[in-house]
């Protein structure tokens, strides 16, 4: 399992066993080992990880234009706490946080 944050240190998401997961549990995103990146419920591309722990979009991926299609709903995974604020790094250049409403199901 690891926590993923957001370029403001925010905890968005855990991921375990291949899964995207939200704070909360509920699975909202695979991963594409191959491709080093995520993708949400519906197929398509939502980030990659960034700095070992954050979980950010390449605004010029040329993943945005594919769709991966539906991997299925592995459930949910429960809580694992708040690890509480990672610390802020500023946004690196060419990334953007994902907006939380694609952080959901």
């Amino acid at each position: 399992m690891q926590y993923l944050f957001n370029s403001r240190g925010q905890h968005i998401a855990n991921f375990v066993n291949g899964q995207l997961h939200a704070p909360t549990g509920q699975n909202i995103g695979h991963y594409l080992e191959s491709q080093g990146i995520f993708i949400d419920m519906r197929g398509r591309y939502l980030g990659e990880i960034v700095f070992e722990k954050r979980l950010l979009s390449r605004r010029n991926s040329p993943h945005h234009s594919v769709s991966y299609g539906n991997y299925g709903n592995y459930g949910n995974v429960g809580n694992y706490g708040n690890p509480g604020n990672y610390g802020s790094i500023g946004t690196p250049g060419g990334f953007e946080d994902i907006p939380r409403e694609r952080l959901t199901i």
